[in-house]
């Protein structure tokens, strides 16, 4: 598979040179390099490239004046800092350049939203275009290859996600051996980097936990428990795991406190690839025991690529009762409510009647094998 274009490769290219830093958030390996060069290419404009990865570049980028940043950059229209939370007070230094050269455009990238954020949110109020990029979508595969081709390739995904050098990769154990380089090279990255944790064997088998858990709804009690850890340090722990992009959570809906749980979450991983990694199972679908997790999951990950690229801002949750009716999505939009049942094979939802009754107006959709394009697409 040729490189794919990515859907917010327009919009991003729309919002350069109007005096505002453009922020890239993205799990590692997720191709922001590749979009920024690519972005950088298509400007007939002079460049250049930090790695802040690289520790001389570091401490080169911190602490400058306006003056010594300009002495970096050169007479460059375009400047980018890839993974740019590595730099102390780096939003201070991006500040100094967007103030001073508002006619240079600044590009941040970052893998841990919870570092980046934290350092540029408060110098550059009203400074900044966010976007964040996710695992090729399928948004962007069937823009690709086309409705037909995407379709017949859909298993393989399921199994071994979509990360741009997995997608590229044809031969099955060739991918298999890159999920399992990202997931012991880079997953953990930042997360030991910024928190200073020696060991990673306690993130991992959380990691392993919640991949098994995938589609239930999740106790940090029972995980910690488990781990023999306190359930502080696991809260903190998924909060971590979340904002660098390998997990997301989903909270329950509950505004009938009779008849529905609440203070519930489950969570999903942003790419199956990785979960079914985790648990070293990339088995047929036909083989599995957990498809309809895994389908569970590709699907809820993919809605929120789709709603994050087509700009769709909705609330989202899970819905389940208590003699256990269950919608694995509920979306909440103008104040209206769309539920979604997720169903890798056929039959329909047994849950209308009751959810009518508690959200007079709202609408059910069960999104199988044969329509799930519509729901992502």
């Amino acid at each position: 598979m040729n490189k794919i274009t990515r859907i917010i490769q327009k919009n991003m290219r729309d919002d350069f040179f109007k005096g505002k830093v453009i922020v890239i958030y993205g799990a590692r390996q997720v191709g922001k390099t590749t979009l920024v060069r690519q972005l950088m290419d298509s400007f007939n404009e002079k460049s250049v490239y930090f790695n802040c990865d690289e520790p001389d570049l570091r401490n080169g980028l911190t602490n400058k004046t306006s003056s010594e940043l300009k002495l970096l950059i050169g007479d460059a229209k375009i400047a980018v800092f890839d993974e740019a939370q590595r730099v102390e007070n780096i939003g201070i230094t991006l500040k100094l350049l967007v103030d001073t050269y508002p006619d240079i455009q600044i590009i941040a990238t970052g893998s841990s939203s919870f570092e980046l954020a934290n350092t540029i949110s408060e110098p550059l109020t009203g400074r900044t275009y966010q976007y964040t990029l996710f695992p090729i979508s399928e948004l962007e595969i069937v823009s690709h290859l086309g409705y037909l081709e995407s379709k017949r390739l859909l298993e393989s995904r399921l199994k071994y996600g979509n990360y741009p050098e997995i997608l590229t990769q044809e031969d099955q154990k060739e991918k298999e051996r890159l999920l399992n380089g990202i997931k012991n090279n880079y997953l953990l990255t930042d997360i030991l980097k910024l928190e200073n944790i020696k060991g990673s064997d306690t993130l991992y088998k959380l990691l392993q936990l919640l991949a098994l858990q995938v589609g239930s709804e999740v106790s940090f009690s029972e995980l910690a428990s488990t781990l023999e850890i306190d359930k502080n340090t696991v809260k903190k722990y998924v909060d971590l795991l979340q904002k660098t992009f390998i997990i997301f959570k989903l909270s329950a809906l509950s505004r009938n406190s009779r008849k529905e749980i609440a203070k519930k979450v489950k969570i999903y991983f942003t790419d199956v690839g990785i979960r079914n990694a985790l648990i070293n199972n990339f088995n047929d679908m036909d083989l599995r025991s957990d498809k309809g997790a895994l389908w569970e999951n590709y699907l809820m990950s993919e809605r929120i690529k789709f709603n994050s690229y087509t700009r769709n801002f909705v609330n989202s949750y899970f819905w389940r009762s208590y003699d256990q009716k269950e919608l694995d999505l509920v979306e909440e939009e103008n104040g209206k409510l769309f539920g979604y049942e997720f169903k890798w094979g056929s039959g329909g939802s047994r849950v209308y009647k009751l959810f009518n009754e508690l959200y007079p107006g709202s609408s059910i959709k069960v999104v199988n094998r044969e329509n799930y394009s519509d729901f992502v697409v």
